[in-house]
C-alpha cells in the first residue's frame, strides 16, 4: 500500500538555512531518502518552497478566486513530502518515526487511495 508523508513544522523550530545544524539535518534526509531507495519502498519526494510562493484558487459561482498563500493559516506549513509503498500502517509509522522533521515537528501519514479496483 502506498502512503503519503506530510511534512510539516513551524518555521521557528527548523534549522536555520545555512548553519551547521541545517546541514546535519539535510545530510538526515538524504540518509533518509537512501535508506527508503535501499529498502525498495521509495516512490518520490520533495520539499516545497515556502509559503509565500503558494496561490490557492477557488472556485465561486463560475468564477475563480485566486489567493496569496497557503489555503489554511497554520502554525506549522508543509514544506515537502514523500510516497512509500509499503505493507502496511505499522511499516509506514515505523518509517515516519526515522524522518528528521519528527524531531521538530509533524509527519502526517496518509495511505493513497487506489481507483483500481481489480488490485485489493
Amino acid at each position: 500500500m502506498q502512503y503519503m508523508f506530510l511534512l510539516y513544522s513551524a518555521p521557528e523550530a527548523e534549522p536555520v538555512y545555512g548553519t551547521p545544524e541545517f546541514q546535519a539535518m539535510m545530510a538526515d534526509f538524504a540518509a533518509f531518502s537512501a535508506k527508503a531507495q535501499a529498502d525498495g519502498v521509495l516512490r518520490g519526494g520533495e520539499g516545497l518552497q515556502g509559503i509565500e510562493t503558494a496561490t490557492s484558487i477557488k472556485l465561486r459561482g463560475g468564477k475563480v478566486e485566486t489567493m496569496d498563500g497557503p489555503f489554511a493559516e497554520t502554525r506549522e506549513h508543509l514544506g515537502g513530502y514523500y510516497v512509500l509503498d509499503v505493507p502496511d500502517l505499522d511499516t509506514a509509522l515505523r518509517y515516519a518515526a526515522q524522518m528528521p522533521v519528527a524531531a521538530f515537528g509533524t509527519v502526517e501519514v496518509r495511505p493513497l487511495l487506489n481507483y483500481d479496483p481489480t488490485d485489493a
